[in-house]
């Protein structure tokens, strides 16, 4: 009973935190309740979770939501790469899945944390190539492990889209593919088993969207990610050192 008390307290913080930012919910969600629960039996508990926050974001903010962007480059590489990490899965073993993840947590937290350090630096200046590859690898590590948005907001540094239509869109994102990944979840036969806790839980996305949008207007957001990328950094390496945690 312990460790889904502690997975609620990680979902309120995650939740408030994707509010916010457009993204992390899941990642933070995840590597927290990793620590005392397997991956893959928080999956189908987060995933469906995602869809109620960011689906009422995204009609709340739909006017912000950059189509073009969204449409023609983002989701059909995403989508591809989900599938490709969904099928990868069953291959991987839960402590592999583990220590990858770990180390993606880590990487991420690392370099938003450096790149805050040094900002000021101009915009990214990357081929669309390389573009194409990171979006198709953020596609992978959604369907690993629902959390493609470090890879994509790397991929994304650079774009023109500012603050308020980089949220919407990248919240738009997570709507489409956590969608797809409910219906492989339903096919699988692990959905079903964890809608009891998706209607426990519910309620703490309602409270993380009203804090989430109140905190979005009130604090400086610097602040608030670099508290949230250290958070992530420590994670990951306890993520790391004890793979036993989950399994």
């Amino acid at each position: 009973m312990l460790p889904w008390i502690w997975l609620g307290a990680c979902i309120l913080l995650a939740y408030t935190v994707e509010a916010v930012t457009g993204f992390g919910s899941i990642v933070i969600a995840l590597s927290l309740g990793a620590l005392l629960l397997p991956i893959a039996d928080l999956l189908p508990t987060l995933v469906p979770l995602n869809i109620a926050l960011s689906g009422y974001l995204s009609m709340r903010h739909r006017a912000h939501i950059h189509w073009p962007t969204l449409l023609r480059l983002i989701l059909p590489l995403m989508i591809a790469g989900t599938v490709i990490g969904h099928f990868l899965r069953p291959v991987l073993g839960s402590g592999v899945m583990q220590l990858l993840f770990g180390l993606l947590i880590i990487w991420f937290a690392c370099r938003e944390l450096w790149r805050m350090r040094a900002a000021g630096g101009g915009a990214v200046s990357r081929s669309t190539a390389k573009t194409g590859l990171l979006m198709l690898g953020a596609g992978a590590t959604h369907g690993l492990f629902a959390s493609g948005g470090p890879l994509l907001v790397y991929a994304l540094a650079g774009t023109q889209l500012g603050k308020a239509g980089l949220r919407a869109t990248l919240i738009a994102v997570w709507f489409s593919l956590n969608s797809l990944l409910t219906l492989f979840f339903l096919i699988d036969g692990s959905l079903v088993p964890a809608l009891p806790r998706v209607l426990v839980y519910l309620p703490l996305v309602g409270v993380g969207i009203v804090a989430g949008e109140c905190l979005h207007r009130r604090i400086h957001e610097q602040q608030f990610r670099r508290l949230v990328y250290a958070l992530l950094a420590v994670t990951g390496a306890l993520l790391i050192l004890g793979q036993g945690y989950g399994s």
